[in-house]
């Protein structure tokens, strides 16, 4: 359903979560975090786990977060996961995701550093 614009001040508003939008999958930032989007990924919940990922990133005010998508990594029987890359290039995959996961990895990992070792993948 289409957001009703009836005011300059609705209009800025749209314009202003559109940049926010833009901004969160662009750009290098100290945190890359790649949703796995193949077609296990999508069937298992991939899609949730995006706008999970986006909300929690938003809700929290992380601003060094770019948020990507990609297809399938061959760990199927493990998705949805995504691939956390902090800003020393160190990757952590975390599988088996749903929206309470992915709000503990930003509230732990993302904004605190501390990976949340009970739903890392071991690669």
């Amino acid at each position: 359903m289409a957001e009703k614009i009836t005011s300059p001040k609705d209009l800025l508003a749209l314009r202003e979560r559109a940049k926010a939008e833009i901004d969160l999958r662009t750009g290098p930032k100290e945190i890359q975090i790649t949703v796995h989007m193949g077609t296990c990924g999508i069937a298992a919940g991939a899609r949730d786990v995006l706008k999970s990922l986006a909300l929690e990133i938003e809700r929290a005010g992380a601003t060094n977060v770019t948020l990507r998508q990609s297809g399938c990594v061959g760990l199927c029987d493990r998705e949805p996961m995504l691939t956390l890359c902090d800003k020393a290039g160190k990757e952590y995959r975390y599988g088996k995701l749903d929206a309470e996961r992915v709000r503990a990895i930003v509230l732990d990992h993302v904004l605190n550093g501390k990976p949340v070792m009970d739903y890392l993948i071991a690669t």
